[in-house]
């Protein structure tokens, strides 16, 4: 069980002042939070009880008792890479460096705040699904367009646009047996809130993947995917986000092929070999 100090940071801007400063006792201070009760912790972190209990509340933790068993798994594990800023003049061994280890940190952190449950469920809707619609801005559209063509080659009808107004417009023509899938790191992207909120209307089933938090578009999903990226002062390019994002689409993607293996394996022979064909003859 870890996952703890990942949470935490991801929900900081979030949390209420109260709430902050427990939270920032906790990362700046996970070793010796471990073994205090409420009340040592509030006292310690200049918070209060309420705000501990508030603050294990908006996490999404059954209590107090859970974020410690968290934290102490983080402890456990070891700090991992870390994230590390490109600075001016970095020679290219280093950048080479740095954008591996903060592209696997990122999947790392992910991995503990992905809830199996929620993707068996994303698995299963998308398996139903008579249709699937990938939505995403900027970035996140590069990564609906790969979910689509991976999940195209397993025969399965899907769509991306890149037009946010062709986004609505195939929001507005959803139907029950459809699925839409919202991706948006930050989970604020607003035409991705309105294309979930339209299909929601037409019924829908609506899976979100989003950082870690309350947000307006993990709101609108019925099966909210979280991930976390190690970026924080300076997002170049949405760099590690967008390795996060296309792991759990790779998730769900491979999830959906192995329930019925022999088909998957034929359509993408298939596609393969049509792909091949059309080598040759240009």
């Amino acid at each position: 069980m870890n996952g703890g100090l990942v949470r935490i940071r991801e929900m900081l801007a979030q949390l209420t002042p109260s709430e902050r400063k427990v939270a920032n006792f906790i990362l700046e201070n996970p070793q010796n939070m471990i073994g205090l009760s409420v009340a040592q912790l509030a006292d310690q972190s200049g918070g209060s009880q309420a705000a501990v209990i508030r603050l294990c509340k908006s996490m999404g933790l059954k209590g107090y008792q859970e974020l410690m068993l968290k934290v102490a798994g983080d402890l456990q594990e070891g700090a991992g890479f870390g994230y590390q800023e490109i600075q001016p003049q970095d020679s290219i061994a280093s950048i080479v460096q740095h954008v591996s280890n903060n592209n696997i940190q990122s999947i790392r952190d992910t991995l503990k705040i992905l809830d199996v449950a929620m993707i068996t469920k994303a698995i299963d809707v998308l398996y139903g699904a008579e249709r699937i619609f990938f939505y995403g801005v900027g970035a996140s559209n590069l990564v609906a367009q790969d979910a689509q063509h991976k999940f195209m080659r397993i025969n399965k009808t899907c769509f991306s646009f890149t037009d946010t107004h062709l986004q609505l417009s195939s929001s507005a023509t959803m139907t029950s047996r459809d699925a839409a899938v919202g991706i948006s790191y930050s989970g604020e992207t607003q035409n991705v809130v309105s294309c979930l909120k339209m299909a929601k209307e037409k019924g829908a089933a609506t899976i979100t993947i989003t950082k870690y938090g309350n947000t307006p578009v993990s709101a609108q999903g019925d099966i909210p995917l979280y991930m976390t990226s190690t970026e924080n002062e300076i997002r170049v390019g949405a760099t590690s986000s967008r390795i996060t994002q296309l792991n759990v689409i790779d998730i769900l993607y491979l999830g959906m092929a192995s329930r019925d293996y022999e088909k998957s394996v034929t359509y993408l022979e298939m596609s393969r070999e049509a792909v091949r064909v059309s080598k040759e003859k240009s």
